[in-house]
């Protein structure tokens, strides 16, 4: 096996992981409580890179990193929880995987990069696509879900664009480790604002948070870097698996079930994704592979 194929296959690895977050939060872990469990996810995470090579961040970086880190991650995994309490794994992540096409958008109105056509008819039609899931007559979606799971869409596009805007602020590691620790560190006492005392951890809960912090989000992290840096925007593509094993775990593990009209929505919106990436990509665009 060549190197560039292992390197592929290594990478993939993340967003299959991100896939396993939903989940392992509803099977394992407190699903009330989505904001803690987010700081516990990112802010070890984040320590842990740092621990292994990254280090701290120059002062004159830790603005900027704070408010991408918010974005990217803070606010990022808390919408992502809200939804994945509230909606069907699949569905939660389809919704998420609309990130890029927004991101296309906020790119012009913040760097003043207008989209192409094909970005702008990828857009509508990811939005049709989200119309099929949440108006599908057969299914009542939860509309605090759907709103938090595209939230968390809109935040981390805004991180990304942040990124874009403001210039690399460090190697690629370095920049997964200190989004993750700032981002985790400015949820905590918003955590404790709105959620209170946390509760007393039972062994699932040790377990759950323990794959998400170890796997989940420093190792599916740090590969995902290390994939930026030897493929490039090429990994954006990959990100689309993450709604796939979300969609896959849901039905093996909590059974989840869709009707034909939502598995076509869920269809025509990672369609829309394949084309805005692409679209990025050729107009040399911002695309996700800033997305950490």
């Amino acid at each position: 096996m060549g190197g560039r194929t292992w390197l592929v296959l290594t990478t993939a690895l993340a967003p299959a992981l991100w896939g396993s977050t939903y989940v392992v939060f509803t099977q394992l872990l407190p699903t009330d409580h989505p904001l803690l469990v987010s700081a516990f996810r990112a802010l070890p995470a984040g320590v842990l890179l740092m621990l292994l090579g990254a280090g701290l961040p120059p002062r004159r970086a830790v603005l900027p990193l704070a408010v991408v880190g918010l974005a990217n991650i803070g606010l990022f995994f808390g919408f992502l929880f809200v939804g994945a309490a509230r909606l069907p794994a699949g569905l939660a992540a389809t919704l998420g995987a609309t990130q890029p096409l927004i991101v296309a958008f906020l790119a012009w109105a913040i760097l003043k990069r207008p989209p192409t056509l094909l970005q702008i008819g990828a857009a509508a039609i990811g939005v049709a696509g989200v119309a099929l899931l949440v108006m599908a007559p057969t299914t009542a979606l939860d509309p605090v879900g759907v709103g938090a799971a595209l939230c968390a869409a809109l935040s981390m596009a805004l991180g990304t664009v942040l990124i874009a805007k403001w210039g690399r602020l460090g190697t690629p590691l370095q920049l997964a480790a200190w989004q993750l620790a700032l981002g985790g560190l400015l949820l905590v006492p918003l955590a404790a604002a709105i959620e209170g005392v946390p509760p007393v951890p039972t062994v699932e809960n040790l377990l759950g948070m323990g794959y998400l912090v170890l796997f989940g989000t420093a190792l599916a992290y740090w590969v995902w870097v290390r994939g930026i840096t030897g493929l490039g925007a090429v990994v954006a593509f990959l990100g689309l698996l993450t709604p796939v094993v979300a969609t896959i775990l849901g039905a093996v593990v909590v059974g989840d079930r869709f009707s034909a009209l939502q598995l076509a929505g869920m269809a025509v919106v990672l369609g829309a994704t394949v084309a805005g990436i692409a679209a990025s990509r050729l107009g040399g665009r911002t695309g996700t592979r800033d997305r950490l």
